[in-house]
């Protein structure tokens, strides 16, 4: 919503909801980060070599993902 100039206040603070949200998003990138290791282990010896990257691309993708998302809740629990 922020690229069409609408801001929404309540998740970007430091309150009860803003760290609610967090907590959330941090929870879900975590989730993903399980998946991306259990599609790299199902993977394993059945992908075409090309895969390699792709796995590879998605995992680190999601670990910036999560480590962004975990310096936003600190920020927001900091106040």
């Amino acid at each position: 919503l922020s690229m069409f100039g609408l801001r929404i206040p309540f998740l970007h603070e430091g309150g009860v909801l803003g760290i609610g949200f967090s907590l959330f998003v941090t929870g879900l990138a975590a989730f993903n980060l399980i998946l991306d290791f259990d599609a790299i282990e199902q993977g394993i010896g059945r992908a075409p070599e090309e895969m390699e990257w792709f796995a590879a691309f998605g995992l680190v993708v999601t670990l910036i993902w999560l480590y962004m998302e975990i310096l936003r809740l600190l920020r927001k629990l900091r106040g």
